[in-house]
């Protein structure tokens, strides 16, 4: 995969007066020598003892969250996010190695506790683990890597997370484009919707039912009138937040009595999801930047900016799909030779390989990435020692994040964030960071014998 990547490399920003590939003035010479120093990685990590990953798990947790604090003071500001370390000709960007820091911190913390995350006290440290690189790329700010270190709930997943959780975790992904999509209103309407449903699922009480729903209403109706003739200030998904209070006031004396857990639950639901939208939609018309709104709206389909925004994926769209079912050829590309979308060789590198190979070269390089995922899921499961297996699923997360957005992002199916595809993608702090990553979890299972607290 390493040695594909380097030759659609050269084939992204290949150059008629600099076509030895070996020309280390250019990105494909220089990621030569990335490769060279990454067999050498390689090797090391192998050699070191396995039991040296668990022992010093938290100190590189430590040493890659410091990297983290210093480069929002002492890194390099490109094009808007300070994320980068420039020494001379080499930049290193910390939150690629802050991804295996944290892998290992999560499975030296779960090693001998990933039975007990239906404990709150093991489980919010978890996420605390988790949330603190997030927060710090955040402040870069890095979107895409922020999203990357969210993968890393699929590992608590695996390890005993309530699937309620995960199935919450879903849905706010679901809700969060539902809002975008959707006036809150109609959407919180339809949410009371699917609430009384669900109680009339889980009791059968038709009385109990039409009286919430009388209770409702009339709150509602009150709080409306009190608006629109006296107060005059506050909006419907105001009313609409108000109203559920209310109402679960109204009705907490019968949660109490009845001991009603069933249907407390499905109000909590209802109210955590009108209170979630009309937070993402406050978040998302206030809070994002407008390119990253712009190329939410892009993609779906609100605007269609080819020109500014969505120039890059339209371009890479046009790239992808002029490669039809053989490809044009090596080094035959015209989107890819006459330079039509940026970043071709980094974010967009997917582009060449849809061009110059086609649907052929395309399905290829997806059943490369799908065979290596599920191959370290068969290695993950088959490690002794629970903390060999947990970071093996955070190898396995992080990958496939990095996988599925960015080739999503290629063909347009998710928006733009800016993440490398592993192995492919040119850059040596990417390179660095994934060979990490994976040997360590191959030295982990080479050592699988060897006994780890």
């Amino acid at each position: 995969m390493i040695v594909m990547g380097w030759f659609n490399i050269y084939a992204a920003v290949y150059n008629d007066e600099h076509g030895e590939i070996f020309d280390f003035t250019q990105r494909y010479g220089k990621q030569f020598i990335w490769i060279i120093a990454t067999l050498v990685l390689a090797v090391f990590i192998m050699i070191i003892d396995s039991r040296f990953y668990l022992f010093f798990a938290w100190f590189i947790y430590a040493i890659t969250m410091l990297l983290l604090i210093l480069v929002l003071v002492l890194g390099k500001d490109i094009n808007g996010a300070r994320s980068w370390f420039e020494f001379g000709p080499i930049s290193l960007q910390p939150s690629e190695f802050a991804k295996f820091g944290t892998a290992l911190a999560l499975a030296s913390f779960l090693n001998n506790r990933s039975n007990d995350l239906s404990k709150l006290k093991v489980i919010a440290p978890a996420v605390g683990i988790i949330l603190f690189p997030a927060l710090l790329t955040s402040l870069q700010p890095d979107l895409g890597s922020t999203i990357v270190f969210f993968s890393f709930f699929l590992v608590l997943f695996r390890e005993g997370m309530s699937p309620f959780i995960f199935v919450s975790g879903l849905l706010m992904v679901l809700l969060f484009f539902l809002t975008v999509l959707f006036n809150n209103v109609y959407l919180g309407i339809v949410l009371i919707a699917i609430a009384f449903l669900m109680v009339w699922l889980s009791t059968r009480k038709w009385k109990l039912l039409l009286t919430g729903l009388v209770t409702m209403l009339f709150i509602g109706g009150i709080l409306y009138t009190l608006n629109y003739f006296v107060i005059k200030s506050l909006g419907n998904e105001t009313i609409l937040v108000i109203t559920l209070l209310l109402s679960g006031v109204a009705y907490a004396y019968y949660f109490y009595t009845k001991k009603a857990i069933t249907l407390f639950v499905i109000y909590l639901f209802l109210m955590g999801s009108v209170l979630y939208i009309n937070s993402v939609d406050f978040a998302f018309n206030h809070v994002l930047k407008p390119h990253q709104k712009e190329r939410i709206e892009i993609m779906l389909g609100f605007k269609t900016d080819t020109h500014g925004t969505g120039y890059n994926v339209n371009q890479s769209i046009i790239s992808v799909g002029s490669g039809g079912f053989k490809g044009k050829g090596y080094l035959q590309g015209t989107q890819t030779k006459f330079k039509f979308v940026p970043a071709q060789s980094t974010d967009f590198i997917f582009c060449t390989v849809g061009e110059e190979w086609g649907f052929l070269g395309s399905l290829v390089v997806i059943g490369l990435y799908v065979f290596l995922l599920i191959r370290l899921i068969i290695l993950a499961e088959r490690q002794r020692s629970n903390f060999s297996r947990i970071y093996g699923y955070g190898v396995v997360s992080i990958l496939f994040m990095h996988f599925f957005i960015n080739i999503g992002m290629a063909i347009g199916l998710v928006p733009v964030i800016g993440i490398p595809l592993p192995f492919f993608s040119y850059g040596g702090s990417s390179l660095w960071g994934f060979t990490l990553l994976l040997f360590i979890f191959l030295r982990l299972d080479a050592g699988k014998t060897e006994y780890l607290a």
